[in-house]
């Protein structure tokens, strides 16, 4: 409509999800482009409503070509955007995606663990129960990484059940479960929980965010590793697959995933 009738103030929108798609189908350049125009028109068209959402699906196209610690503060900027103009919603994407973000570039565990708190309490408070599940998901492998040994609260009859039919919640929650277990060399939980995850794989996000690229890393190193102590050959092949997609992205940002090529390429 953009393109046809000119220029709107959700135009951006419509941008930045364009380009989300185009780099998720492997074309990270011309998501690039469409991202950055996306970012030019928040203030030419006269609103600034849209800017939460569109750093909030932006900033991971960025992800793919930048230097992963330089755009760590993009998330950030959304989430301030989002707040400012009362898209709880967008700040609540912001919020997570910052999370996940400095999680995956290797912030200060401890600094990440208070982030993730301050993540839950604002799902919490406003009663944002999905984006506040995925968030606990974060905080359990970090307490495992610092070697804290905190029981997980109880969990709600709705948590049970959206955590049985929410086939996004269970992605999260498989994957979590099975980077733990590889992290700790636990082959039978590792395989486990990577089955699971592979359940769900593609009722991923259309749009291209940053744990695409290393929940396919991690998942190809436990391929790799599952794949020489069971010797099937669809785990050989699973790894494959994952080593090519990290190939691919080391493409457009050696910055980030030429050493988790490499990584692969050596199993």
């Amino acid at each position: 409509l953009s393109l046809d009738h000119g220029m709107s103030p959700v135009s951006p929108i419509g941008f930045v999800h364009l380009g989300s798609y185009k780099a998720k189908l492997g074309d990270i350049n011309e998501g690039y482009h469409y991202e950055k125009l996306a970012r030019s028109l928040i203030d030419k068209v006269g609103s600034r409503e849209s800017a939460g959402e569109v750093i909030a699906f932006g900033a991971p196209i960025r992800q793919y070509v930048e230097p992963l610690q330089a755009t760590l503060e993009y998330h950030n900027e959304g989430y301030a955007a989002a707040m400012a103009s009362g898209d709880i919603i967008q700040a609540a994407l912001n919020n997570l995606f910052s999370l996940g973000s400095s999680f995956l570039a290797g912030v200060n565990l401890q600094t990440t663990r208070d982030k993730c708190a301050e993540s839950i309490n604002f799902m919490h408070e406003r009663k944002m129960l999905i984006f506040g599940m995925t968030a606990k998901y974060h905080q359990h492998s970090l307490f495992k990484l610092i070697g804290i040994d905190e029981k997980p609260k109880d969990v709600s009859a709705e948590e049970a059940k959206i955590l049985t039919t929410n086939k996004s919640v269970m992605r999260t929650y498989n994957y979590q479960k099975a980077y733990t277990s590889f992290m700790f060399r636990l082959y039978d939980d590792s395989k486990n929980y990577a089955e699971k995850y592979l359940d769900f794989v593609d009722s991923t996000w259309a749009n291209l965010l940053l744990q695409h690229a290393f929940q396919a890393f991690h998942m190809g190193l436990i391929s790799f590793w599952v794949a020489r102590n069971s010797r099937e050959h669809g785990w050989y092949e699973r790894g494959e697959r994952n080593k090519l997609a990290l190939k691919k992205w080391a493409e457009s940002s050696k910055w980030t995933f030429e050493n988790k090529w490499y990584l692969l390429e050596a199993e």
